[in-house]
C-alpha cells in the first residue's frame, strides 16, 4: 500500500510526536518555464504527493504546516524569504534584516565571521523552529543554508526529498531501514580510514582526490536524533573533497533525469572542472552554469550507494542510491563539511566503480571492483 512508506516518514525515519510541528513544503511550476509532458506530469505528481504526506501527517503530528512556492529552478539555491518564515519563525528573519545580513544569505555571498552572527540569532529563537521538515520541493534544499540553520542551529529534523517520483514508494522506501543504517555506518567507517582515494568506471572515468582531514558520513534514512539531516529515500556515504586536491577526468552516461545521447566529458584539474566536452544539449547546459560562477565547477562530492532496492538509473535521488554504485557532484560543499558556498550542488551517477582507498604511508586497499564490494565490506 503506497500510503505505508508515507506513515514510516512520521514513524520510523523522522519519529514525529503529537506535540511537533512539522513542515511539509513542495515547489511549483513558475509561469512562462517550457516542461516536456512527461516532467510536468511528474513534477504535478510530486506536489499530489506532498499534499498527501501533509494530510497523513496529521495522525500524527497537532501541527502541520504545508507551503507551496515557486521554483528557483536549481538544485542548491536558497528558497524564498516566505518559507524561511515559516520554518523558523518571523522573530529571526527581522533580526537579520536589521543587521543586513539575510540578502547576504539568501545570495550565498556571505563571510564566515557574518556566518557566525547568523547562528546565533536562529539558535537565540531555535524554540520557535520546525521541529522536522519534509522538504518535497523539486529542487533540492539539502546544499542550503536554510536547511544547515535549520539542522545545526536549531536542532530540526530534516528529510530532504527532491526530485521524488511515487515508484519510489513501491521500491528504494520498501527497505529495512535498520539494514541501511548498519550497511552504511560500516561503509563510511572503512572510508574514515583512508587519507586519499582513486577511482575509476567502466565507461572511462579516473579520478583521485584527498579526504585529509574530511569525515565521510552515512545518509541511514534514520532522522530522529535532533539535528538530523539526510535523503529519502536513503543509502548512502558521502564525503567533501579537499578543495583543490581532485584531478582526472570523468564521463558522464547520465544527465540528473535522463540517460544522455553521447557521453559528456568533465575535465579535473586541481579540484574544478576546466573543460566540458561533448556534442549532447546537457553539456552546453553545464558549461553555461560552470559558467556563471567558478564555484560552480568544485568538485564538491564523492558519494557510494548502499540502498539494494534503488534501481533507477534516470533520478538522481534514486540512483545515487543504487548499492555498488559512485556519484561526484559539482558546486556547494559547505553544507557537509566543505569550504566552497554556492547556489548550485549536482550530483552526477557512475556505474561499475573500481575504488582503492589510499591509506598513511603509502598503504593501499580496495573498496570495490567492477561495482561489487570486497567481501567482508556489506
Amino acid at each position: 500500500m503506497l500510503t505505508e512508506p508515507i506513515r514510516a516518514i512520521f514513524t520510523t525515519n523522522l519519529g514525529v510526536k503529537k506535540g511537533e510541528t512539522v513542515l511539509v513544503f513542495t515547489d511549483k511550476v513558475p509561469p512562462g518555464e517550457v516542461l516536456e509532458e512527461k516532467e510536468r506530469i511528474r513534477r504535478e505528481r510530486l506536489r499530489d504527493i506532498a499534499v498527501l504526506t501533509a494530510e497523513i501527517g496529521k495522525a500524527f503530528s497537532k501541527k502541520i504546516m504545508y507551503h507551496e512556492f515557486q521554483s528557483v529552478k536549481c538544485h542548491g539555491t536558497e528558497p524564498p524569504e516566505e518559507l524561511w518564515r515559516l520554518a523558523f519563525s518571523d522573530r529571526p528573519i527581522e533580526d537579520l534584516k536589521r543587521r543586513g545580513l539575510f540578502e547576504k544569505l539568501l545570495s550565498k555571498e556571505i563571510g564566515e565571521r557574518e556566518i557566525g552572527m547568523v547562528v546565533g540569532v536562529f539558535t537565540k529563537y531555535k524554540a520557535s523552529a520546525a521541529n522536522a521538515v519534509i522538504a518535497l520541493s523539486n529542487y533540492s534544499t539539502s546544499h542550503t543554508r536554510f536547511r544547515d540553520l535549520l539542522t545545526c542551529a536549531c536542532g530540526c529534523r530534516y528529510a530532504s526529498m527532491p526530485l521524488f517520483d511515487a515508484s519510489m514508494l513501491e521500491g528504494a522506501m520498501c527497505v529495512d531501514w535498520k539494514v541501511i543504517e548498519k550497511r552504511s555506518k560500516r561503509i563510511a567507517r572503512i572510508i574514515n580510514l583512508a587519507e586519499s582515494i582513486e577511482l575509476k568506471t567502466a565507461n572511462g572515468s579516473a579520478m583521485s582526490f584527498s579526504k585529509a582531514g574530511r569525515k565521510a558520513r552515512a545518509d541511514t534514512g534514520i532522522l530522529t536524533k535532533p539535528g538530523a539531516f539526510g535523503n529519502l529515500p536513503a543509502g548512502e556515504v558521502y564525503v567533501a573533497p579537499l578543495e583543490g586536491t581532485s584531478v582526472g577526468r570523468l564521463v558522464l552516461d547520465w544527465a540528473p533525469t535522463r540517460e544522455l545521447a553521447s557521453p559528456v566529458t568533465l575535465t579535473v584539474e586541481k579540484g574544478m572542472v576546466v573543460t566540458i566536452e561533448g556534442d549532447e544539449p546537457y553539456a552546453d547546459a553545464l558549461r553555461e552554469k560552470c559558467g556563471e560562477r567558478r564555484e560552480n565547477a568544485n568538485i564538491a562530492e564523492f558519494g557510494v550507494g548502499t540502498n539494494e532496492r534503488a534501481r533507477r538509473p534516470d533520478n538522481i535521488l534514486e540512483s545515487e542510491k543504487i548499492l555498488g554504485s559512485i556519484h561526484i557532484a559539482l558546486g556547494d560543499s559547505s553544507s557537509f563539511g566543505g569550504k566552497v558556498m554556492t547556489p548550485f550542488h549536482q550530483d552526477f551517477v557512475f556505474f561499475r566503480p573500481t575504488v582503492m582507498l589510499m591509506h598513511r604511508y603509502g598503504k593501499m586497499s580496495p573498496l570495490m571492483e567492477d561495482g561489487h564490494f570486497i567481501e567482508g565490506v556489506l
